[in-house]
């Protein structure tokens, strides 16, 4: 006969350890201010610039980005003060995690 009560908390000891991803060269961490429609995000970065931004359309079909989330973000080639792609959306743990570390200086 099996402990219900054991086997949940083993459940919850065996879960996966998962590393959040830091910002590398070139990419900004940055928090959505406003959603402007059509897969476009108007996003205030941790450099400070106000930038709009695109998500493209395979992670458009894959998750949703709500205002106030913390994204990562890579600025374009020109025109980087004002425009970037969206690359990766923060869990509400994995953005306090950033803020305690101070990748999230707003």
């Amino acid at each position: 006969m099996v402990n219900k009560k054991n086997n949940k908390n083993n459940n919850q000891q065996d879960q996966p350890y998962r590393r959040v991803r830091t910002p590398r060269k070139g990419e900004i961490a940055g928090v959505v201010e406003q959603i402007m429609g059509h897969g476009k995000l108007k996003v205030r970065c941790a450099d400070g610039n106000i930038r709009m931004t695109r998500i493209p359309g395979k992670m458009k079909k894959r998750i949703w980005i709500r205002e106030g989330d913390v994204i990562l973000v890579k600025p374009w080639d020109f025109q980087s003060d004002e425009k970037a792609d969206v690359i990766w959306r923060y869990t509400k743990t994995e953005s306090n995690w950033l803020e305690r570390k101070g990748y999230l200086n707003m």
